[in-house]
């Protein structure tokens, strides 16, 4: 019998791909192995370890879709002092012992940002790119980056900006918290302080079973790719996300907790010709918009 963070995994292929480095990059794909590649980015904290409420939606839609564990998540190697720029060697690196030339690419939350940055930095290999939930940069000009979010978030980017030592000592706890409402089987795994929504919550209960793969993965070796995730989120991306020259779809929930809408306006007003797409979801989005994103992502909406 297994434990509420390993039940029920789809079937789904496996792959430990080694970069130039020596690293290992864990890899999974889901769907349809003849369908257009996708490249889906997780959030923060996240791993390749995860899927939607209807498995076979990938399929439907014609998507291969590849995962993986950012550096210090789950069996990937660590990266110490990464940028959110230094996702895409180790896309293209993927990509490339799979046999593919080109594909989407998609992030939400914390993976938004490192999605932007494959569309801008490999658009000869990168079809479309859509990126949901996620921060603008902590440089933005004319923006108050802490204004409207939540005080876990003050927190802890607050703490990112001190330094490593002083962002562990946030960090810590609120892993222990995650880990130890997974092995209860749980469904209400974030810590009070995060001000989830109403409707996060509903969406978390759908998805308990996945959301507790991916986390539990995810924080497996501890919590260092958190850590390098906040790090390299406060820190300069190293690119431009004005400069994406691929179709690029946004979409943001009035309901999020983790987003303020000022970061949603900054990123709309700053990538020129993006698809934008703003409902009273939450974080963690809908069935029906997940459905709608999917098709774009295949070119078929």
């Amino acid at each position: 019998m297994g434990s509420p963070a390993t039940s029920g995994i789809p079937e789904h292929l496996e792959h430990r791909i080694r970069a130039p480095d020596g690293r290992t990059l864990a890899v999974a794909e889901w769907g349809d192995p003849a369908g257009l590649p996708t490249f889906s980015i997780h959030g923060t904290p996240g791993s390749r370890i995860s899927w939607a409420s209807d498995p076979s939606i990938y399929a439907r839609h014609g998507l291969r879709r590849v995962s993986f564990d950012r550096p210090g998540y789950g069996e990937s190697t660590r990266l110490p002092g990464r940028r959110v720029a230094d996702i895409v060697p180790d896309v293209v690196t993927i990509a490339d012992a799979l046999g593919i030339d080109r594909f989407a690419v998609t992030g939400g939350s914390g993976g938004g940002p490192h999605a932007l940055a494959c569309a801008v930095l490999a658009p000869e290999r990168v079809v479309r790119c859509l990126a949901s939930a996620l921060l603008a940069p902590h440089d933005a000009e004319g923006l108050d980056w802490f204004a409207g979010q939540a005080a876990a978030n003050i927190d802890e980017f607050g703490a990112a900006l001190e330094g490593e030592a002083a962002l562990r000592a946030v960090i810590e706890p609120d892993a222990a918290f995650l880990l130890e409402r997974i092995a209860e089987g749980r469904a209400d795994i974030t810590p009070d302080d995060w001000e989830t929504s109403e409707v996060d919550h509903e969406a978390m209960k759908k998805s308990q079973a996945s959301l507790a793969a991916q986390v539990a993965n995810a924080l497996a070796p501890g919590i260092d790719g958190w850590v390098d995730d906040d790090l390299a989120l406060v820190a300069p991306w190293g690119f431009d996300p004005g400069q994406i020259p691929v179709p690029v779809f946004l979409r943001f929930g009035r309901q999020d907790g983790f987003i303020p809408e000022a970061h949603a306006d900054w990123l709309i007003a700053h990538i020129p010709g993006a698809e934008v797409a703003i409902s009273d979801a939450g974080h963690q989005g809908t069935d029906e918009e997940f459905e709608h994103d999917m098709a774009w992502l295949a070119g078929s909406s």
